[in-house]
């Protein structure tokens, strides 16, 4: 296969922090002919990466990771894969070059938000004229279309779970804490915060299990882009372990942004849904009833 036109910009390299987005990234840009640098984090990242030219560095080493991309000569970088930890201050390396331009990079490093601290770390690669690209760039097939992905559809009830639970994410969102929310019989049980997706169901299914939430109405998990996100990192994911936490939990399906999510290893998850009989859809927020009419 040719040589994208992109690769003109220079050498692509892949941050990769935990769970399976990096791999599906990495062997969607050798599929189009690239030949990618892995940077993996330490402690984030959990796959070893024999096969490609790779390095491990520290969460907050600005300085080794500038001295890597340029040793490769890398034009584009690619955010990808879940950081569980943010650096401690005596972690963080910065450049002389971030010093100088970004004085307040280690502050917000350290205590900005989430959606914050990714856009001043794109803003902090870019600034030596790398591009950052999204992983949805190199990878769209991972993009959610709009519509149920299986078999298994929602219903009348089900709908008005995904309004009620779309809306909280959306407010969620705004504020900067979460991607996700879960509502049962219309009523918002559960908000996303830095436990996680599945920390959360897992809380679902605890609240269930104790009587605090009734089994007489199954409920939907709803994940949305945050409005005000930079598309080209952390877009909100989901994977076969969603659909089955999602179950545990008792749901009856999931709904996330088609066109600003990642749904990953779509064949197992529509699998994984049609056994379980969830539903699993995309949804618009641009369009009437979320494009579920």
């Amino acid at each position: 296969m040719a040589l994208s036109s992109d690769t003109a910009a220079g050498r692509l390299a892949i941050i990769a922090g935990g769970g399976l987005l990096p791999s599906y990234v990495a062997e969607a840009a050798r599929a189009a002919g690239e030949n990618p640098v892995i940077v993996a984090l330490k402690d984030e990242s959990d796959r070893r990466w024999e096969g490609y030219d790779h390095a491990i560095i520290g969460i907050g080493d600005f300085a080794a990771l500038d001295s890597l991309l340029n040793r490769y000569g890398i034009g584009r970088v690619v955010m990808s894969g879940s950081v569980r930890r943010r650096p401690e201050w005596r972690e963080v390396r910065p450049t002389l070059r971030i010093l100088m331009r970004v004085p307040a990079a280690i502050r917000t490093l350290l205590s900005g938000g989430d959606d914050t601290v990714l856009q001043m770390v794109i803003r902090l690669i870019e600034g030596n004229g790398r591009r950052v690209v999204g992983a949805h760039e190199i990878a769209p097939d991972l993009l959610a279309s709009v519509g149920p992905l299986g078999a298994v559809t929602p219903g009348d009830e089900d709908r008005r779970d995904i309004s009620r639970a779309a809306e909280a994410a959306e407010t969620l969102g705004r504020l900067d804490v979460g991607q996700g929310a879960v509502s049962i019989g219309g009523r918002v049980v559960a908000l996303e915060g830095l436990e996680g997706t599945d920390e959360m169901l897992d809380r679902v299914a605890g609240l269930r299990a104790a009587g605090r939430i009734s089994t007489r109405r199954r409920g939907v998990l709803v994940k949305l882009c945050k409005p005000q996100q930079d598309i080209r990192a952390d877009l909100p994911a989901i994977g076969v372990s969603t659909v089955l936490n999602a179950g545990k939990a008792g749901l009856a399906g999931i709904a996330v942004e088609a066109g600003r999510s990642l749904v990953l290893d779509r064949a197992a998850v529509i699998r994984a849904a049609d056994e379980t009989e969830l539903f699993v859809c995309g949804i618009d927020r641009g369009l009437p009833e979320w494009g579920l009419e």
